[in-house]
């Protein structure tokens, strides 16, 4: 029998763990989400433009980020896992360590990734005003 989980004490690791699987399921319901937006791209400018109204919103915007983030944390948590497959990085000690540098990764490349997103839609909105 396993023991309880209060045992175990509660570790970075472990929670990264826990947020690689949950992001995965993030990732594809996000994805999902985004190939809706393309099929009413397709359907054409009256359903796209639901679309977009729902996007536009704040918390669609939100959702968007949260959507990004997702992404890019399940691609660095897969990359130090195939790391750990080849067998580098695979001591208590180094997992111990990459943990903060795939969070610090993550938190990086996803601000770099919506602010270039944020940044070229106000060009564009800024370009259609004038």
């Amino acid at each position: 029998m396993s023991p309880h989980l209060q045992v175990y004490r509660f570790r970075l690791s472990m929670f990264l763990s826990i947020a690689n699987r949950a992001a995965g399921v993030a990732a594809t319901v996000g994805s999902a989400l985004g190939i809706c937006w393309i099929s009413a791209a397709a359907k054409g400018p009256k359903s796209f433009a639901k679309v977009q109204k729902v996007t536009g919103h704040p918390l669609g915007k939100l959702a968007l980020a949260g959507w990004a983030l997702a992404l890019v944390y399940h691609f660095v948590a897969g990359i130090r896992h195939l790391m750990w497959d080849s067998g580098a990085r695979f001591e208590k000690k180094e997992i111990n360590e990459d943990g903060p540098v795939a969070a610090g990764v993550t938190v990086g490349v996803t601000l770099a990734l919506v602010a270039s997103i944020l940044g070229v839609a106000a060009c564009r909105s800024k370009k259609r005003a004038s």
